[in-house]
């Protein structure tokens, strides 16, 4: 097919794992009184989601154009 790059869908998931790590970042730590360890882990996992979900949103589709 000469158009089927075309008419893949361009939704990887990126946009909803930048909302869940930034949910994680500010209700997470919040919430977890439990243990001040799982407050830095609930930090950490919130960075490395939101990363991810940065690099598959903006950063993977921009390397392959170039």
């Amino acid at each position: 097919m000469a158009h089927s790059e075309h008419n893949r869908s361009k939704n990887s998931g990126g946009f909803a794992l930048i909302i869940f790590g930034a949910l994680l970042l500010f209700l997470a730590p919040q919430e977890i009184t439990i243990s001040a360890g799982l407050n830095m882990v609930a930090w950490i996992g919130g960075i490395v989601i939101g990363g991810i979900g940065f690099y598959i949103k903006f950063i993977k589709n921009r390397s392959k154009r170039a």
